[in-house]
């Protein structure tokens, strides 16, 4: 299985395809595979994007994380991999909820070498009574198929999920709960507590094309303080989905496909508006 070692640490990843790099951080609890679930069906026909899968400590197969005790070290960990698998090599950043909220960090350390940034329903305040949430509502529900589940699946479904039916069931406990069943949960317990970084990840601008994508009825992280960020993220789409909770990429997933196209496509303009502007100046070929 390939680990990449960072100090006492070993990360699990996952790397598809070829060409420039895209680094995918899932949310807390679940593990690579929502991300690689929501993200693969977007590269399918679409060479040149080297995709790379990470699980964060706690969550999924990486391993020797003990010693870290906080979300600054959650964001540490992710840096010194990328120092690792990605030293001086510009690439694009994919974060969910919890993944989003370790991505605007990663993106406060790293600006000059991210091409561009897609948060997908991100943690924005990292304390549940500082968000504007929306009561959770369900939009629509397959009575039919919901009888299928047991009670306590049928509980767990409907909790934060807003489209009950099938289809939204199978791809909910492939990509999310599937992960979230081998969580160590008495760890993440530990990074609940000391959950909110020591400093602010939104320094300065980040003028690189990005997107948010933020679900209409998503009762866990809402989606109104994400675009109070709209002013730090110029570049930016920001999207609200009706018919999508915090779990948009599944209940969402053409309209979610559609977006990270369109955000991918930005990219590679602006990366190659950025190689002219360099060749004019007489300067080496470069997309910062």
């Amino acid at each position: 299985m390939p680990f990449c070692k960072v100090g006492q640490l070993n990360i699990y990843y996952e790397e598809i395809g070829e060409g420039i790099p895209v680094l995918m951080i899932h949310g807390f609890s679940p593990d690579h595979r929502l991300m690689k679930g929501c993200m693969e069906p977007v590269f399918k026909d679409r060479a040149g994007w080297r995709r790379i899968y990470i699980d964060l400590p706690g969550m999924g197969k990486t391993e020797n994380y003990s010693h870290i005790r906080n979300s600054d070290e959650m964001a540490e960990a992710i840096l010194l991999f990328i120092e690792t698998m990605l030293p001086d090599q510009p690439f694009l950043i994919a974060g969910e909820s919890y993944g989003g909220y370790l991505a605007r960090a990663i993106i406060n350390n790293r600006k000059k070498q991210i091409l561009g940034a897609a948060f997908i329903c991100p943690v924005i305040f990292p304390e549940k009574e500082d968000r504007i949430l929306p009561q959770h509502t369900v939009v629509f529900k397959d009575h039919q198929f919901m009888d299928t589940l047991t009670e306590e699946e049928a509980e767990d479904f409907s909790r934060h999920q807003v489209v009950l039916d099938e289809y939204n069931w199978l791809r909910y406990t492939n990509e999310v709960l599937s992960g979230c069943k081998i969580a160590d949960q008495d760890f993440l317990s530990k990074i609940q507590d000391n959950y909110g970084f020591s400093f602010n990840p939104d320094e300065g601008l980040f003028e690189k094309p990005s997107v948010f994508l933020l679900g209409k009825q998503d009762s866990v992280v809402g989606f109104q303080n994400a675009i109070e960020l709209m002013d730090k993220f110029p570049r930016s789409t920001f999207a609200v989905l009706d018919r999508a909770g915090h779990n948009l990429q599944i209940e969402q997933s053409r309209l979610f496909t559609l977006h990270i196209i369109d955000w991918l496509e930005r990219v590679k303009e602006y990366m190659t508006e950025a190689f002219c502007f360099a060749e004019q100046s007489g300067a080496e070929g470069s997309c910062d």
